[in-house]
């Protein structure tokens, strides 16, 4: 990813993907997984695995995703953007929803 790219990722997102590298980091220490273990069961090299754990925001969201997998934190964070918890959304649609007429 280019510099300009880099730029334009929100500051608050950059800070959550450094507390998500280093989660990430910790979780892999904890486990005792080598990041050669991790890397080869995510698919990714150890320089983007070592990308990841410093929260590299050039790095694709499908290979955070593998990370995540490899080390055994599950699926959950698949249910983040998921439609039934988006209440402002709902809200909105709610409000667009023409109003009953009435006879």
């Amino acid at each position: 990813m280019g510099f300009r790219a880099k730029k334009r990722v929100p500051l608050a997102a950059k800070r959550g993907l450094k507390n998500l590298g280093r989660d990430l980091e910790m979780a892999r220490l904890r486990r005792r997984l080598k990041m050669k273990v991790v890397a080869d069961r995510a698919g990714i090299s150890r320089e983007t695995l070592a990308k990841i754990q410093k929260g590299d925001p050039g790095v694709s969201i499908g290979n955070y995703a593998a990370a995540i997998y490899a080390i055994g934190l599950g699926t959950d964070w698949m249910t983040l953007a998921n439609i039934e918890n988006d209440r402002l959304g709902r809200t909105l649609d709610e409000d667009r929803i023409p109003k009953r007429a009435r006879d």
